[in-house]
């Protein structure tokens, strides 16, 4: 049985350096694992409690819920924007937060990736993510970390998926991430 991780990137950006990170996860997941890299979330309302009524959920919110419902475990690539998580990021661990104790983010496994244009490739808001993930009921997998320093120049004429370094620091994010869902998908 595979192990299916549902990938969810902050950056709405059609050649966002995060989205190809998440493009390169794809292509290169090991055997026995399957990345679904959700697209909507630049469609998703923000996140209201007056419309979160069971029978009249947004149908983007209850697309996103659903998917996620059956993931295994979830990889979050997270820019960094102004220093902190991007808001459609946040807005969509809100919707899965929901209903408080029981979102599709309970207990499962969740680990925050990504690059930004900066020296330290987005840690800040990858620290943010984490946060925000726990918060809304997930695992967090504190000890599985990849950020990538100097998007604009590391991937200016190379996409992350022909990167070998990056590759390989990938497979085995996608690795332990699928190793700590391994128990949930039996």
């Amino acid at each position: 049985m595979s192990v299916r991780i549902l990938a969810l990137v902050g950056s709405l950006r059609s050649g966002s350096h995060n989205r190809q990170l998440a493009e390169a996860a794809v292509k290169h997941a090991p055997e026995g694992v399957e990345i679904v890299l959700h697209e909507g979330l630049g469609d998703l309302p923000f996140y209201n409690e007056d419309v979160d009524v069971e029978g009249s959920v947004p149908a983007e919110a209850a697309r996103l819920r659903e998917v996620a419902g059956g993931a295994d475990a979830f990889l979050l690539f997270s820019p960094e924007y102004n220093g902190t998580i991007p808001a459609v990021l946040k807005n969509a661990i809100d919707w899965l937060s929901r209903p408080y104790g029981a979102g599709a983010l309970s207990g499962k496994p969740v680990a925050v990736v990504g690059t930004a244009f900066g020296q330290y490739g987005g840690v800040w808001a990858q620290d943010e993510a984490r946060k925000a993930a726990g918060i809304a009921g997930a695992t967090v997998l504190e000890d599985v970390k990849l950020s990538i320093p100097n998007s604009v120049v590391r991937f200016a004429e190379a996409h992350p998926a022909d990167d070998a370094e990056v590759t390989g620091q990938l497979v085995e994010v996608l690795g332990k991430v699928s190793a700590a869902a391994a128990p949930s998908a039996a």
